[in-house]
């Protein structure tokens, strides 16, 4: 197996497979896209796609990419995530007016940029900032990325932890195609993630939702985004905690899909232990 990852050598979403899959292939993406797309072309392929964190919320983009290729999701991981400042050799924290990083890591991160009144830059990912910095004569500006791509950039680590909230925390899903869902057993945490569009009718997501309440099924998760084509109607991103073979959860898709324009399921997998915590 082989995991695609957006970023440059040394982003969170590398460190994250590690965690997981130590011995396995990493192969970096310039683009969330181009992760997807390879996956659909390669059912050998699978992808770590990072979708929401404790701080910042979730990641822009990534339900409309999980809408359009379907890929099926077999595991999630929680990584807590660590930002340090870096730069040059040599550079002087006081020196510095820019900062350049990801979004999310931008908006994690606004202590210290306040304290030290830096302009943000935004950029494509956390080790691609790194790496720019260092491949760049830049002795005004820093990059927020990984302990992992400072030593791979050849940066000095100015601060360190500098997340705004030591409770930072970067939910991934493992994802590919044609992923088989695990067998379904009464003593394990399972979670059913599905995508769905309501009908445009007046308390449609009420319905949608009321056979979950009467099967006493909970939800983990409900994100709602816009159809690319219209505003007038919502499609919905769920994560159901329990199985689909569950018959209360079966009960309450059953329910759902009376309400609903198109009900997709993007994968059955077992719940992070994190969840327990």
């Amino acid at each position: 197996m082989k995991i695609l990852y957006q970023g440059n050598e040394g982003a969170y979403s590398q460190l994250a497979a590690e965690e997981i899959f130590p011995r396995m292939q990493l192969i970096a993406c310039k683009t969330f896209e181009d992760c997807f797309k390879k996956c659909v072309n390669d059912e050998n392929l699978r992808a770590i796609i990072p979708i929401e964190n404790s701080i910042a919320g979730r990641v822009a983009d990534i339900q409309y990419l999980m809408n359009k290729y379907k890929l099926q999701i077999y595991a999630e991981h929680f990584h807590k995530v660590s930002h340090n400042l870096m730069a040059k050799p040599g550079t002087k924290i006081n020196n510095l007016k820019y900062v350049r990083s990801h979004s999310q890591a931008i908006s994690q991160c606004q202590k210290l940029i306040n304290e030290y009144k830096l302009e943000p830059i935004i950029a494509a990912d956390t080790a691609g900032s790194a790496k720019y910095i260092s491949e760049n004569s830049l002795k005004d500006e820093a990059a927020i990325a990984s302990t992992l791509a400072a030593k791979k950039y050849n940066l000095e680590i100015l601060k360190k932890n500098i997340e705004d909230d030591e409770k930072n925390v970067t939910r991934f899903l493992f994802m590919g195609k044609k992923i088989e869902h695990p067998e379904f057993k009464n003593n394990e945490n399972f979670i059913t993630s599905c995508i769905f569009k309501v009908k445009d009718k007046p308390a449609a997501l009420y319905k949608c939702l009321g056979g979950f309440a009467t099967n006493d099924i909970s939800l983990s998760k409900l994100e709602s985004f816009s159809d690319q084509s219209s505003f007038e109607q919502y499609l919905f991103l769920c994560d159901i905690v329990g199985h689909i073979e569950d018959p209360k959860v079966q009960k309450s898709l059953e329910e759902l899909g009376f309400h609903t324009i198109s009900l997709e399921i993007l994968g059955v997998y077992k719940a992070s232990t994190f969840r327990n915590l």
